[in-house]
């Protein structure tokens, strides 16, 4: 049986609206990015027939073939960074969520800059500091931010991070961390330049409702969408 994804989405959105409703918050204010990497064009063609604008992808090969296929949506770059696939995402990505390392920073920088661009991007956070989880420790977040205001060609629009999965406890303490953490370099780098801490991406299909209660601006969605 094929998905009803205009259902799906409704639902999604109005767990969103609840959730800010909770705490006070403006719906308006929080994005959903559909993350497509499990679903073909049909899907994709329904999803925006639905009112969805905005999709993620993790490899840089899907996101190239579906970007070209639907060039009116916004493409987020959801995945683990490549220096050597850089090329592929850097000034088509309307937003890479991803950046964990100064090497991939200052390759991102070099692309846009030869492209006549600006990229924008998010630093990604391990808060939890589990192993198996992406991200650079949140005492090397200075250094990085500091690093990236040295370079040209990009824009850094927030944080994003991963929480621990099955442990509600753990995944809304994740989520508070890492909108701690923004807040406390929103006054060392205020809101203009090449640092502007507006976004945090955070919160998946079994969390997000948490993340949006600790201030996520962008959740990033699949089965929930596709199911």
């Amino acid at each position: 049986m094929r998905p009803d994804i205009e259902k799906n989405y409704r639902a999604v959105l109005a767990q969103i609206a609840e959730a800010c409703e909770r705490v006070g918050r403006d719906p308006s204010m929080v994005k959903l990015v559909a993350v497509s990497k499990t679903v073909g064009h049909e899907e994709i063609a329904a999803a925006l027939s639905a009112g969805i604008r905005d999709f993620g992808e993790n490899r840089t090969v899907q996101f190239n073939e579906k970007q070209e296929l639907f060039p009116d949506a916004n493409w987020h770059f959801i995945g683990s960074i490549q220096t050597n696939k850089i090329k592929d995402i850097v000034g088509r990505a309307a937003l890479i969520h991803s950046v964990s390392s100064e090497r991939a920073l200052v390759a991102i920088a070099r692309r846009a800059q030869a492209l006549g661009v600006t990229q924008k991007l998010l630093i990604e956070v391990n808060v939890s500091g589990e192993e198996s989880k992406d991200g650079i420790p949140t005492n090397q977040l200075d250094e990085l931010l500091d690093r990236a205001e040295e370079l040209e060609g990009i824009e850094v629009r927030g944080l994003m991070t991963m929480a621990p999965q099955g442990d509600i406890r753990a995944s809304r303490a994740a989520f508070r961390g890492l909108r701690e953490l923004r807040d406390s370099f929103i006054s060392s780098y205020g809101a203009s330049g090449r640092i502007r801490l507006r976004e945090l991406s955070m919160g998946m299909s079994e969390d997000f409702s948490l993340a949006v209660e600790e201030g996520a601006t962008i959740v990033r969605i699949g089965r929930n969408i596709w199911m």
